[in-house]
């Protein structure tokens, strides 16, 4: 078999028995290190168990320097391994321990001491203005006792206003909150602990008792039923550990709160970053798998049409109980504890365009209209699309990013004939704001930043070949704007081919190591541009050969931790080498078979 019938078949072995794909996520150190945590503040007892799976994973997987990543592949940083040190702390551990010791030589050095001030300045200064998760950071420290005496510590953690959380949800953008908009239950939860742990003179004592009767019940109301908000280890543990340390053990969302940990633990004894990006992994599939094919062979119409009423099914037909998110949108997983976002929902649409048939032609043109409204009330004022909340704030989750409003734009252009003169018109006009958009953010180097994706080994932690491949399979279909997208379009390609490795991969950025993940990115990127120069067909072939290579005829797919989860976390996913593999390998397919037109032979 070829390098693409390999890896199109370990692609549809990876669906689950409903036939669409779970995936998996990776195993993280961080989450690891919140959930025993969280177990040992609600009920040390009953949890022992399972806490001290945790912490004998976290021993086993402690990095060589001393610390620890957010995944078995990262490198070691100062969140998870504050983190890590604290859940020890809780657990009693005796500095003696050397598992302990040389975390602690591992953060004198980045701090410069274990001094609690230096400590809670280093996490601070480590995320700025977002207090997302340097609060919740802080939070573990003081109850672990590695900030000082308890009220000392509690005095080290950055205030959050819960009391906000109280008003009316349309004020948030315009109160600019010090967190992101997801992060309503860790505001809410770790504000009031704060408050309960330090207790405010008069009247702020009195002012928050009363926004405490309001906040509680929003904090129980936007639980989802599976218990774990978001459906994250960090989240939920960081909301029960809050809870529970000041004299909430017995709140309703505790309980739901530790089943969630409870059902998420591994056999190894560590947590995942999240359940699963079910929505988003079967959206890439789909995708790959009909890239250049309405009819695969091995993709049959019957499984297809399972795929697509199970992506119906996952668009949110009411208003999001969470962010308040209007209809129409898709999150990245089928779990209730999902929010409505910008990359998924685009995701959703180009499959369910590629799934639709004769018999679903309607309710899949019907769920792309409601899903393009969505995406236009999410537009900035920019011309960019942000991830959750329209103008939400200036913190970097809330922001436009490249990335989500190439997706969009492609999700846009191929359902605008479908849509109705109002919707089209509308959609015409968001695609040109889009457009100018991405003219103002490409760099002078021609290639775009990301949000939700990144490379450790590039200073910055950014990843411009995601975020520039992203760009550019945009570009390369929106021939209705030839003459403001062309030349981006060149100077975007001329930076990927300039950025391409020894080995015919690419990695984050120039010079730095290779991946599956972002090599099949860029030679996608590179195949749908349609250019046909020797510099493309040579940097193609080089990049088909890598991947031959790197995944022994398309029979392995080793993963790197290039994905960003909220708040920076890194994270990997095994379906990732898989999916753009796939879809690279079919563009290229496709592009190899089609004829080579006159003006592209003079141009080369």
């Amino acid at each position: 078999m070829s390098l693409l019938e390999n890896a199109r078949a370990a692609l549809l072995a990876e669906r689950n028995v409903q036939g669409h794909w779970e995936g998996e996520l990776s195993t993280s150190a961080l989450s690891t290190a919140t959930a025993v945590s969280a177990l040992m503040i609600v009920d040390r007892e009953r949890h022992q168990a399972l806490i001290e799976g945790g912490l004998q994973w976290l021993s086993a997987h402690q990095n060589d320097d001393g610390g620890w990543g957010d995944t078995t592949l990262s490198f070691s940083n100062i969140s998870t391994t504050l983190l890590v040190w604290s859940a020890f702390g809780l657990a009693g551990r005796e500095n003696a321990d050397p598992v302990i010791a040389i975390a602690e030589t591992w953060i004198a050095d980045y701090v410069g001491s274990l001094e609690p001030d230096k400590v809670a300045k280093a996490v601070a200064d480590r995320y700025g203005k977002d207090r997302t998760f340097s609060v919740p950071i802080l939070m573990l420290c003081a109850l672990g006792g590695r900030l000082g005496p308890e009220r000392q510590a509690w005095k080290r953690v950055l205030p959050l206003p819960f009391e906000i959380a109280a008003l009316p949800r349309r004020w948030f953008a315009i109160l600019r909150m010090p967190v992101v908009s997801y992060a309503l239950p860790a505001l809410i939860a770790i504000g009031y602990a704060r408050s309960r742990h330090i207790q405010p003179i008069f009247p702020f004592c009195l002012i928050r008792k009363m926004a405490w009767k309001r906040t509680n019940k929003l904090l129980a109301e936007i639980q989802p039923t599976t218990g774990g908000f978001l459906e994250a280890t960090p989240l939920t543990s960081f909301v029960t550990m809050a809870l529970a340390s000041s004299g909430q053990r017995d709140h309703p969302v505790v309980p739901k709160a530790v089943a969630f940990l409870e059902a998420s633990v591994r056999e190894d004894g560590s947590w995942p970053i999240d359940t699963n990006l079910a929505t988003w992994g079967t959206s890439l599939a789909t995708k790959a798998l009909l890239a250049s094919s309405e009819s695969p062979e091995d993709f049959p119409i019957a499984d297809r049409v399972a795929v697509r009423d199970w992506l119906l099914g996952q668009q949110y037909l009411d208003r999001h109980p969470y962010t308040d998110s209007p209809p129409g949108g898709w999150a990245w997983t089928d779990l209730p504890g999902g929010v409505p976002d910008a990359d998924d929902t685009p995701g959703a649409m180009l499959a369910l365009h590629q799934l639709q048939c004769q018999d679903s032609a309607d309710a899949c043109r019907e769920a792309a209209a409601k899903a393009a409204r969505w995406l236009l009330g999410l537009q900035n004022r920019d011309g960019g699309i942000p991830t959750f909340c329209r103008g939400f704030g200036a913190l970097p989750f809330d922001r436009s990013s490249p990335d989500l409003t190439a997706h969009t734009l492609r999700a846009w252009h191929v359902w605008l004939p479908s849509f109705s003169t109002n919707d089209a018109d509308a959609v015409r006009q968001g695609i040109q704001r889009g457009i100018g958009y991405l003219q103002r953010c490409q760099d002078a180097e021609g290639a775009w930043t990301p949000l939700w994706f990144g490379n450790q080994h590039v200073a910055g932690e950014t990843n411009r070949t995601y975020g520039t491949a992203q760009v550019l399979a945009a570009l390369s279909c929106l021939e209705d704007h030839e003459d403001a997208v062309k030349g981006m379009r060149l100077q975007g390609k001329q930076w990927l081919l300039s950025t391409q490795a020894a080995d015919g991969g690419w990695g984050g950025d120039q010079d730095t190591p290779t991946s599956i993940e972002e090599t099949a990115l860029a030679l996608n990127a590179l195949a749908v541009l349609g250019d046909a120069g020797q510099s493309e067909n040579t940097a193609i072939e080089r990049a088909v050969a890598y991947l031959d290579q790197q995944t022994k005829q398309g029979t392995m797919f080793p993963v790197s931790p290039i994905g960003f989860y909220f708040a920076k976390l890194w994270y990997f996913e095994k379906l990732y080498p898989y999916v753009w593999t796939v879809e690279a390998l079919e563009n290229v397919t496709a592009r190899r078979s089609r004829p080579v037109l006159a003006s592209e032979s003079a141009s080369s």
